[in-house]
């Protein structure tokens, strides 16, 4: 489906839609901007909404603890204080001012414009992003066209729609398409209507968006991640079991899917024996919050079910680490390797352990300098903050606790640069 002047049509109608918005978008910059006090009345509604139980029946395929949490989130994160604070965060001053006058040049005034037309390819690994990144670009005044991710269920243009039925207003600067990303005519020429391309996906996904943006126009990159817990002198841990079943719980939760979501258990030693010890004390611990977290949806546990097994075949062939180093549980496995390499790992709560001594953690760092952004800690209170410093120092954007690796924190940037920022102009006029 396509959402058009706040109407749907049919994915038959988008060459004749996109030819209208192209003469549409001129008209709409040069007439008309959008207050950030529309768009935070409008998800402000949303709000309300969704708390008061209005959107039960489009959460229906995800867990009730899931939707609860959603929830949770949405009722801080969603709400016209916190917008309001993200606002004055990410944009600072937004109010226009004179230069101070230096002798022999011109007073200039200066303020913040929106850059224009916003293109969002979004990426289909969290259920709320594309509706997210979309306001985000109106609250910064722009022109939004949203390319929905293959795997969005309809929720994203239900709860975009219902926007525009709080604020009519919104519907000039809101455009929506299902179009396949394999429609390289469509995307190119989506991509000549904007002045900025916002792309959250793998390195492929924003290879192919470089190869058709045209020239002069911006790319935002948003790219792929890898997010990994470190584990150190786990015996000093105070209650270190109720660590382990904090990170258990968010690789059972996520999937792993998410650029924060833990890739890899690092463990502070260069002993594989020590390694596969923290292995065999954790196995247990994801197999049972793997089983209190799985779905009754079908489709999902299809999916999920198709992966592992994937991973498994592999295997047998002789892609994947030695079996006598796979320790499986039920739907769940920790692999070993003696390598420290940080990567992908198979997902679906099948994580990678591997050892790394604090002495090699630049080294490791250094090497996957491009994919770095989350980091979960479990260690003695005591080296916290030594061990958070050294992270950051090698590039980490993110420090949290293990079970923490995938929650967001009001005010927070993302990949260490703040969105709303980087979608807005700063504009000078002379006296």
């Amino acid at each position: 489906m396509i959402l058009f002047d706040g109407k749907t049509y049919e994915s038959s109608e988008q060459d004749r839609l996109l030819t209208e918005l192209e003469k549409r978008i001129p008209q709409i910059l040069a007439q008309k901007q959008l207050s950030p006090e529309v768009v935070l009345e409008a998800v402000e509604c949303l709000r309300v909404d969704l708390l008061a139980g209005r959107f039960d029946d489009l959460l229906t395929s995800f867990p009730a603890d899931v939707v609860d949490t959603y929830k949770k989130q949405a009722e801080v994160l969603l709400s016209e204080k916190q917008l309001r604070n993200k606002l004055t965060t990410e944009l600072g001053n937004t109010e226009e001012y004179i230069t101070d006058p230096v002798d022999g040049f011109s007073r200039i005034r200066v303020r913040k414009m929106p850059l224009g037309v916003l293109f969002h390819i979004s990426a289909g690994n969290m259920d709320f992003l594309p509706a997210y990144s979309l306001a985000e670009g109106l609250m910064a005044g722009n022109i939004n066209i949203l390319k929905l991710p293959s795997a969005d269920n309809g929720l994203s243009l239900k709860l975009i729609l219902q926007l525009i039925e709080y604020r009519p207003e919104l519907k000039d600067f809101i455009y929506v398409f299902d179009t396949s990303s394999t429609d390289i005519q469509g995307m190119r020429k989506m991509a000549g209507l904007c002045n900025a391309i916002s792309v959250w996906g793998s390195d492929m996904a924003i290879e192919a968006v470089r190869g058709l943006a045209p020239t002069g126009v911006k790319i935002i990159e948003w790219g792929q991640k890898l997010g990994f817990c470190y584990v150190s002198k786990l015996s000093e841990v105070a209650d270190a079991d109720r660590e382990l079943e904090g990170l258990a719980k968010h690789i059972a939760m996520t999937k792993q899917l998410f650029c924060s979501s833990c890739q890899v258990i690092y463990v502070d030693t260069d002993d594989m024996k020590e390694v596969k010890a923290v292995a065999k004390r954790f196995l247990p611990i994801l197999e049972a919050a793997v089983n209190v977290n799985k779905t009754e949806e079908i489709g999902i546990r299809a999916r999920d079910t198709l992966v592992s097994y994937t991973q498994r075949l592999k295997g047998y062939l002789g892609k994947e680490e030695k079996q006598e180093n796979v320790l499986r549980g039920r739907s769940c496995s920790v692999i070993l390797s003696k390598d420290s390499a940080l990567e992908l790992s198979p997902m679906m709560c099948n994580v990678l352990m591997k050892p790394l001594p604090r002495a090699q953690v630049g080294q490791v760092m250094y090497a996957n300098r491009y994919y770095l952004q989350t980091a979960g800690l479990i260690c003695p209170q005591e080296d916290r903050e030594a061990l958070s410093e050294m992270f950051l120092r090698c590039g980490l954007i993110r420090i949290t606790k293990g079970a923490d690796m995938s929650s967001y924190f009001p005010g927070e940037c993302h990949d260490g640069e703040y969105a709303l920022s980087r979608y807005m102009r700063v504009v000078n006029v002379q006296e």
